[in-house]
């Protein structure tokens, strides 16, 4: 890492060496990552999106907040009828104004004229300015009245309901029909256009030269339409429909991600170009207050390095990780004014490469996900426009960040409901770009196989089982302390086992552990762990002289209370022994050691910015693979809590946590919460925990999650837990209408006559009940496919309600 110190992280000077990712060392200035395509916003624009604040979950850039209820829709019959209705009597009133039928319509235009340009009896206009006066003043008479009926029939609102929302074609047709139809109104006097554009011009543009009186005349035809077509143009988005048509059929579609090229790999992720609708304003491209101008390095006197930096986002050199990792340092010498010597020499020396991951990597080789490093956001989809959801949230996107994962996420959905997908690899790949930038450490632990990104995207790789895997798991979890040990390798071994004491198993195992390390300066294999627990004379017996040989002499009162105990009714230690055999097989056999020839990854390094995926051998070794899990979230529980340094988010995230959670570890998934940490846990069903186990689990976690195909007995447990709410009910009651006078009567009988059906009246009753928000069954039924419902709460402990969304928006 090229940053004198500026950017490490407090502690990283321990003992706990951080593990380097497999393969040659990176080059002191590492290569050029891709960039945005043409299709995506550059670093600046991407910056100058606004982000206002918004409520938890809320895709904040581009965001623009709606109403909190929706606007009274008017259906579309009595939207059409009122717009046919009032167009028939404007229809009426014109034409009565137009043949007479409307006396002293002339009065106000006399009012404000001279006398002498009308008649005796002042209806004829005398002069060319009465006559213009005239035509103006009935133009300004229509346009009242289409105006007037306009506004009373609603027009505009029928004409997007009716025509526009058919497509742009159907807008574009409807445009041009008004326009013809105005044109035409035009062309033959009905409206008062033409005969007064002329009116103005004549004298000596229309004289007795043949040629200029046709020229100009032609130019006056040209131009009185396209003062007639342009508003329609407007209205009927012609310009927009030609691009489209000459583009083709649709818009041109981003490329794949994944796909392996530049534009995949790049920043094609980092936030899509600004959203329709918003209204918070974005700074001012090259203004004071430009963010890709860094103006607080320039405010604290540092302007070469602002200059440096902002050059390098002009010029494409700088992606969105290159800057929130250099903001991020910038952060910490503002925190610490003696690393600023050292974050101005490297800012200048390397540009946007300064202050790099120690893999050197500046960014992941594929995105499948939209990022937002700016405010640490990953976009899993869209909130579905749907009745179940709030007004005020429907089609916005829905987005995690560090600050809702530290309260920790409890997916469940079935096989193929798509948590992987659109769940589990998004967040893998946020907090890896966060992990690039300084501010994040993720450990993925997934069976082989499953598709969480390459292996290039991660600093280590645990692949279990697979003699090619460069890095090894450390059983002990990286401390030195006996006790501690075998408290977290007992939660792992036997922690689901409900007849076997974990407290009494860690008991078992520390008196086997205190000596081993007492005797050998380590911890035992796991051979030789499974021998000690089988209570081999030959094993208990060699470790005896070794301890004697190492002079722990007070070591033998564990090793005599373990033989005392061992054979024992409740003894764990046959448990124990039996699940260490799991390990003790061959495809393992080069793994867990702890002689020192290996490459063990501790969870101790979750001080640093690592980037971990540990692949489980699910298929050959799926009760190992169990236990390996439980292990690993027992350790991360432990380890997270014991950061010296808390300023890097710690996140473990569980691609199949059955049977991986004890009443131990759930209680340890709570606290993560203080130690700014949290957990990603994903289940196929409840049923994959102890149901004692279920409350506790959902009650643990502050975000839930039920993809769509879950059970009712699973719903359930969901409901419960997101409990219930007050909703308006509205109760109609039809009762028959009996008319008292002979007439009404008639009327009745040929209406039942003619309809079939009875007149009757309705009964509205409102009123305010209490319901859960999802029930159990609606859970269960009515979630679509590729669709989730989702809930919320922050470290600060602000809530989102359960709201459905569709993970493929």
């Amino acid at each position: 890492m090229d940053t004198e110190g500026t950017y490490d992280s407090r502690g990283t000077r321990s003992g706990h060496s951080v593990p380097r990712p497999a393969g040659p060392p990176p080059p002191v200035l590492p290569p050029m990552p891709g960039h945005a395509p043409a299709t995506g916003p550059s670093l600046g624009d991407w910056l100058r999106i606004p982000r206002p604040l918004a409520e938890p979950g809320v895709w904040r850039s581009g965001h623009s907040d709606r109403p909190a209820e929706e606007a009274e829709r008017t259906p579309d019959r009595t939207l059409l009828s009122g717009a046919v209705i009032s167009l028939l009597a404007c229809i009426l009133v014109w034409s009565l104004w137009r043949n007479g039928y409307i006396p002293y319509w002339r009065v106000p235009l006399k009012l404000f004229t001279p006398d002498d340009w009308w008649g005796p009896f002042g209806d004829q206009p005398l002069t060319h300015g009465a006559v213009r006066a005239l035509d103006i003043y009935r133009l300004l008479i229509i346009a009242a009245i289409v105006y007037g009926f306009g506004r009373l029939g609603n027009w505009p609102a029928a004409f997007e309901r009716s025509v526009a929302g058919r497509g742009p074609g159907a807008r574009a047709a409807g445009a041009a029909a008004g326009a013809l139809l105005v044109w035409i109104l035009v062309w033959t006097g009905t409206v008062p256009g033409m005969e007064l554009t002329f009116s103005f011009v004549a004298g000596p543009w229309m004289g007795t030269d043949r040629t200029l009186t046709t020229v100009v005349t032609y130019t006056l035809y040209a131009l009185i339409t396209l003062v007639i077509v342009w508003p329609f143009a407007k209205l009927g988005r012609w310009s927009r429909l030609r691009r489209r048509n000459a583009d083709g059929s649709r818009p041109p579609q981003p490329p794949t991600a994944g796909a392996g090229t530049p534009s995949a790999r790049g920043t094609a992720d980092r936030g899509t170009a600004r959203e329709a609708g918003h209204d918070a304003e974005a700074p001012t491209a090259g203004g004071a207050d430009d963010p890709a101008e860094w103006p607080d390095l320039r405010a604290a006197g540092q302007a070469e390095a602002a200059a440096r930096l902002a050059q390098e986002a002009r010029s494409g050199r700088m992606n969105d990780v290159d800057y929130a990792r250099i903001r991020r340092a910038w952060t910490s010498v503002r925190a610490d004014s003696t690393r600023l010597p050292a974050f101005t020499d490297t800012v200048l020396r390397n540009g946007a490469a300064a202050c790099t991951h120690p893999s050197g990597a500046r960014d992941l080789p594929v995105r499948s996900a939209r990022h937002d490093l700016l405010v640490d956001q990953v976009r899993l989809g869209t909130v579905d426009d749907n009745e179940r959801n709030p007004y005020a949230r429907r089609g916005s996107g829905i987005a995690l960040d560090p600050g809702l994962l530290g309260t920790s996420l409890l997916a469940v959905g079935p096989p193929g409901a798509g948590k992987s997908r659109a769940l589990i690899r998004p967040v893998v790949e946020s907090l890896a770009l966060q992990a690039l930038a300084g501010r994040a450490a993720v450990v993925a632990v997934c069976a082989t196989g499953t598709r969480l990104g390459a292996d290039e995207g991660f600093d280590v790789v645990v692949k279990l089982g697979d003699p090619a895997s460069v890095h090894d798991l450390d059983l002990y979890g990286g401390t030195t302390d006996p006790d501690e040990a075998a408290a977290v390798l007992a939660e792992g071994l036997v922690g689901d086992l409900p007849e076997v004491d974990s407290r009494r198993a860690a008991t078992a195992l520390a008196q086997l552990l205190g000596p081993y390390r007492v005797a050998h300066g380590r911890f035992p294999s796991v051979p030789e762990l499974r021998e000690l627990l089988d209570g081999v004379p030959a094993a208990l017996g060699a470790l005896r002289e070794a301890v004697d040989a190492a002079g722990g002499q007070s070591m033998h009162r564990e090793l005599d209370a373990r033989v005392r105990q061992s054979g024992a009714p409740g003894d764990p230690g046959p448990a124990l022994a039996d699940r260490v055999a799991l390990l003790d097989r061959p495809a393992f056999a080069d793994f867990f050691d702890t002689t020192g020839k290996a490459r063990p990854f501790s969870l101790r390094a979750l001080e640093h910015p690592l980037r971990v995926r540990i692949d489980l051998p699910e298929r050959g070794h799926a009760e190992a693979s169990r236990m390996l899990a439980r292990l690993i979230l027992a350790q991360f529980t432990a380890s997270a809590a014991a950061r010296a340094d808390r300023s890097l988010f710690a996140c473990l995230v569980l691609d199949d946590a059955t049977r991986t959670l004890t009443p131990d570890t759930v209680r340890g998934i709570q606290r993560l919460r203080s130690a700014h940490a949290g957990a990603v846990l994903t289940l196929r069903t409840l049923d994959d925990v102890p149901e004692s186990l279920h409350t506790a689990l959902l009650g643990a976690v502050g975000c839930r999650m039920a993809f769509s195909g879950i059970t009712t007995w699973d719903g359930k447990r969901f409901a419960e837990a997101w409990g219930t709410e007050w909703v308006e009910t509205r109760d109609v009651t039809q009762r028959t209408v009996f008319a008292d006078q002979p007439m009404t009567r008639a009327i009745h009988a040929f209406r039942k006559l003619v309809t079939g059906k009875a007149v009757t009246t309705d009964a509205v009753t409102v009123r305010q009940v209490e319901r859960e928000r999802w029930s159990a069954s609606e859970l269960a039924h009515r979630v679509p496919a590729g669709h989730a419902v989702l809930s919320l709460t922050t470290v600060r402990g602000e809530h989102a309600p359960p709201l459905l969304v569709n993970l493929n928006g």
